[in-house]
């Protein structure tokens, strides 16, 4: 059962508006941290149900400021290869618990902040060479696996985002409507999944509006906030979210 009280929409709420400022002007990347949060304190597969419709809210207000600035050939890519990654995700989920599915959102979360901090130190190097067309279509069903399991599609994205030379907003906008496109595509098995009730339908009414301030701040700081100052906060978050999961799944 899911508690609608004070303590749930004080995490709830920042985590959902949080996740509106990631995917609306830094790339989607961190947004699934909401979904981690929310897994500490509900069943993982509620935090997830609660999490889409506010994900999907997000994509919607996100939309229209970078309309047309996507780079489709790159976008289009991503999306054919993520509708069978999340069929994929669909089976591996009928068949998993709730501690195993805090185990993979822990592992996920952990595993995501090690990439990136990875990446930062030139340990893995991005944007060094042009994937080929068929790397965009396994980046897309990564990304759409990984995206139904733990809302968590951003890292592989990147990789192969990053690799076609786009500029900060085209990377933004291609993000933008590739995750539309997935978090669309996931809507109906969440739905008969069981993903979704009346609790989480309530508490997805009370949380819209974080959503879209969220959503507002977040197109706002893609031109203004630092993103090392960002990003350094989310990879602090996921750490202590995901080894918490972890440790509650494992014992």
């Amino acid at each position: 059962m899911l508690s609608l009280d004070l303590s749930f929409f004080s995490i709830a709420g920042p985590a959902v508006m949080f996740a509106g400022i990631s995917k609306s002007g830094f790339g989607s990347g961190a947004a699934f941290a909401a979904a981690s949060i929310l897994a500490l304190v509900v069943p993982p597969a509620m935090a997830l149900g609660v999490m889409l419709p506010m994900l999907m809210l997000i994509d919607v207000a996100s939309l229209r400021p970078y309309w047309g600035k996507w780079r489709w050939q790159d976008a289009k890519l991503m999306i054919v290869g993520g509708v069978p990654g999340v069929a994929f995700g669909v089976v591996l989920f009928t068949m998993v618990s709730d501690d195993a599915l805090r185990v993979l959102i822990g592992a996920i979360s952990v595993g995501f902040v090690v990439w990136q901090l990875s990446v930062g130190q030139g340990l893995i190097k991005l944007g060094q060479m042009v994937w080929p067309d068929w790397i965009g279509w396994i980046a897309g069903f990564a990304a759409g696996f990984t995206s139904f399991v733990s809302h968590a599609g951003g890292p592989p994205a990147a990789v192969f985002l990053l690799s076609r030379g786009l500029s900060k907003t085209e990377y933004q906008a291609s993000t933008v409507l590739i995750f539309w496109a997935i978090n669309a595509a996931k809507f109906v098995p969440y739905a008969f999944l069981g993903m979704f009730t009346v609790q989480t339908i309530q508490a997805n009414i009370v949380l819209a509006p974080f959503a879209l301030l969220g959503a507002w701040l977040g197109v706002k700081a893609h031109h203004l906030v630092s993103e090392r100052l960002f990003f350094g906060f989310t990879y602090l978050v996921l750490m202590v979210t995901g080894m918490k999961l972890i440790w509650d799944g494992l014992f």
